[in-house]
């Protein structure tokens, strides 16, 4: 027979087990989410530093024993599902090569392969529990979003680390405040902490800690402070404070002194040698600025003491280093802030007199550059090997080794090394693999590295760094307005002095992509996608001056005061407010390539009838000396070739009017997205033109893409053109209008070039990649083109050897 339970009697006994229940405490319902399954006996947390508290090295605990997950095959989808284990709602972003310092113990997963779906790390795919060819040099880390899940339990992020840590670091002016010009190169270090800015004792300061410091400040190296004037600032700024100290921390009381000390006029009296002057008597900023230092030190202003760095540090709490303890009554005994002095590099030199000492020093070629960064100081790693530029691949990437790039560059330590090709893929060779830097050395080629094979490593894995750079304060002096979000609207500009500054608009006459590249770079807001010239549609507020016109930028420039303008004289064709300048900008952006080996391949001369090439007249694809020929009898002489487009930027190639304002063209039955797509040009050795061509853009579209690429763009019926990131577009040799007209060229050694998008219609990370160049030679029936490249593929040293070639100042009819 089978039991029966009390409480199901009556329904008096029912209500009585009810009431029992709740005053013996019967637990109530949970709101946390329920422990998952797979994820019981597992333990996670978030390691390392410098850090967040929603990022750092993953640990798990399994079997009572902390271990940490290796970076191989490790993927945004793995970072997600981590990222919820630890109770956030998703991943950022993931970091490789133990970016938040090596661990210790197990390395519990190696080649962790996740869909995304799964609801435990442990349905992840892996080589197995502790089964691992890993070193704690390639432990992974996450970054989530700092977003809790909702009725999250962090019983589950255990041991997260509650030590104090070095936040950020900054410079103090401590003389000249408030009249030197940013960045700041000298001052007084000052850390922040959890609880505020605090200062940093001297004593034991080393060069090596200066080194670090200034890295992370964004300057590439340190110089000697003079500690000796420091010092007497110091001692008199005390002498003073012990004649009056009650009147430390109020305002300096003004009053007639007789006679009144005659600074840096006439000769100093003997008597007045060694005189500390009374506080009320000091006009000196030097003294004032130091009086307050000691005001503040006097405060317990010291927070961080015993610094000691190797140098090699990306990160001072990477150095060994204490903290005062909130109960420490005696801080820095005789000692003082720490003072350090940073060199700027080429790109921020601060004085025109450092950047005279910079131009003095004799500079060989850059053998290390950045491409396909949206912000200065970041990008895609390329090195110059023989002559040529490749890329680096990602394998052992480390902030180490990122930090030597950033210094070799000018600019401070390594933020971020980047792996997976996040700055966009390069192309052609790929000239270093494992690089191993210890910190110390001037450039990268002096870490140990591995030459590569076409075998070891792909485009995917190109490495890049995001680098530490000095605060200028340049977006302080932009600003946008009446957009629909902060990356778009019409541009004001400050301009005036300290005393008097205003904003006002810049007039629209010739603005365009350079320009708007210069202002979103300005803005912090990466690219441009478009250069507005009017802007009517955005509300301008009460601003209607004009105070900046004739704006013409390169597309390099740091800020638009850097651009050649009008000055103070504005001179505006079109004064109204409707027409000054606008821009929408765009964290990524494309990035066109032609593939030059295939223009290489396929170049060829073609005799074509004039009867054949009506369509071609009509779109001005020929020479100017055709309308002169006999219609439709004869021929032309065409140099003809393939170009096969590549998109290897971050963002797809887009024409940059919409589909409504295309053309349509009869005679070849195809819409025109972009009037001029590129242009073609036969040039003399001395750079003359002597054949020019160009192409619009009959349709722009996906021919092919890379292996784990769909295809989006397609002209037919009228469908979406443009080029998606990891596809090319192909324009065959036998289409119209794929040629160069070289009828009337004459027998000669020349240089074929070709400019893909030459107007800059359409935004672009790189213009300088967008341009190829050919040797030819011409004999009047045959044509032989060599040595294709692209633009910025050469050195300096190798360009000028090409543009040499084949040495003659003339070409004769043979």
């Amino acid at each position: 027979m089978r039991p029966v339970s009390v409480c199901q009697w009556s329904p008096l006994w029912l209500l009585l087990c009810l009431l029992c229940s709740l005053c013996l405490g019967s637990p109530a319902p949970s709101t946390a989410p329920e422990k998952k399954a797979g994820s019981q006996g597992l333990r996670f947390r978030l390691a390392g530093f410098p850090r967040k508290p929603y990022e750092g090295r993953v640990e798990i605990q399994r079997a009572g024993e902390w271990g940490t997950i290796c970076d191989d095959d490790f993927t945004m989808q793995a970072a997600h599902i981590l990222c919820r284990e630890l109770g956030f709602t998703e991943a950022t972003g993931w970091t490789h090569s133990a970016k938040y310092g090596p661990g210790t113990g197990r390395i519990w997963l190696d080649n962790l392969s996740c869909s995304g779906s799964e609801k435990s790390i442990t349905e992840c795919a892996s080589r197995g529990w502790g089964n691992s060819d890993c070193t704690h040099d390639e432990d992974a880390g996450v970054i989530c979003k700092d977003q809790r899940l909702p009725g999250f339990s962090d019983s589950n992020v255990i041991e997260v680390e509650h030590h104090l840590q070095v936040e950020e670091v900054r410079l103090r002016p401590a003389v000249g405040r408030g009249r030197r010009p940013l960045p700041v190169t000298e001052g007084l270090v000052e850390v922040r902490l959890p609880d505020g800015w605090s200062q940093v004792c001297d004593k034991g300061w080393s060069a090596h800690n200066s080194h670090v410091v200034c890295g992370m400040l964004g300057f590439p190296n340190e110089k000697r402070v003079n500690t000796a004037f420091y010092r007497k600032l110091r001692k008199r700024a005390a002498k003073a404070s012990a004649r009056r100290p009650k009147s430390l921390g109020r305002p300096i009381r003004k009053r007639k002194v007789k006679p009144k000390p005659r600074v840096g006029r006439g000769p100093v009296k003997r008597q007045d040698l060694g005189r500390v002057p009374d506080l009320f008597e000091l006009q000196n900023p030097l003294t004032l600025s130091f009086q307050r230092l000691l005001a503040q030190r006097q405060q317990h202003s010291f927070g961080l003491h015993g610094v000691s760095c190797m140098g090699t540090e990306a990160h001072l709490s990477l150095c060994s280093l204490e903290f005062y303890r909130a109960n420490d009554t005696t801080r820095c005994p005789g000692g003082g802030p720490a003072v350090v002095s940073c060199v700027p590099g080429p790109l921020y030199a601060a004085s025109s007199g450092q950047k005279k000492q910079q131009q003095l020093k004799p500079q060989g070629e850059a053998r290390v550059r950045l491409k396909g960064g949206a912000h200065p100081g970041e990008g895609r790693v390329e090195v110059l090997k023989a002559g040529t530029w490749g890329t680096v691949c990602d394998r052992k990437w480390d902030l180490q080794a990122a930090s030597v790039v950033c210094r070799e560059l000018g600019f401070g330590t390594a933020r971020e090394a980047l792996s997976g090709a996040r700055m966009g893929q390069g192309m052609d060779a790929i000239h270093l693999s494992e690089v191993r830097c210890s910190g110390q050395e001037l450039s990268l080629w002096k870490c140990s590295h591995k030459n590569i094979t076409a075998e070891d490593c792909s485009h995917s894995q190109d490495a890049g760094v995001r680098c530490n750079l000095p605060y200028t304060g340049v977006e302080t002096k932009i600003r946008l307005s009446g957009g629909r979000s902060r990356y778009e609207g019409r541009v004001e500009v400050q301009v005036g002095g300290p005393g008097s500054p205003r904003w006002g608009l810049i007039c629209g006459d010739d603005w365009g992509t350079l320009e708007a590249m210069v202002a979103c770079r300005q803005l912090g807001l990466g690219y441009a996608n478009h250069g507005l010239q009017e802007t009517w549609y955005w509300d301008s507020g009460n601003l209607t001056e004009v105070v900046m016109s004739g704006v013409r930028c390169t597309g390099t420039e740091l800020s638009l005061d850097q651009c050649a303008h009008h000055g103070t004289h504005v001179a505006c064709k079109r004064t109204e407010t409707r027409f000054t300048a606008g821009v929408i900008c765009s964290e990524t952006a494309s990035d066109l390539l032609l593939h030059s080996a295939l223009v290489q391949e396929t170049a060829y001369i073609e005799d074509r009838p004039l009867h054949m090439l009506y369509c071609a007249a009509e779109e001005n694809c020929l020479s100017s000396s055709a309308r002169l020929a006999n219609w439709p009898y004869g021929h032309r002489r065409l140099l003809r070739f393939s170009s096969q487009i590549h998109n290897l930027g971050r963002a797809d190639f887009r024409p940059k009017a919409g589909r409504h304002s295309w053309v349509w063209h009869e005679c070849h039955g195809h819409y025109h997205s972009m009037d001029v797509f590129t242009h073609y040009d036969i040039l003399t050795p001395n750079g003359t033109k002597v054949a020019e061509g160009h192409k619009a853009s009959f349709c722009l579209e996906d021919t092919e893409c890379q292996e784990d690429v769909s295809k989006r763009y397609e002209c037919a019926n009228f469908g979406e053109q443009g080029i998606t990131v990891g596809c090319w577009d192909l324009y065959r040799h036998d289409i119209d209008c794929q040629w160069i007209d070289i009828t009337d060229v004459k027998p000669g050694n020349y240089i074929l070039q070709v400019v893909i998008n030459p107007n800059f219609e359409v935004a672009e990370s790189d213009f300088t990649n967008n341009a190829m160049k050919c040797n030819c030679k011409y004999d009047g029936h045959r044509i032989w083109v060599h040595n294709c490249h692209i633009g910025d593929a050469f050195s300096e040293e190798a360009n000028r050897k090409f543009e040499r070639y084949p040495g003659q100042t003339s070409n004769q009819i043979v």
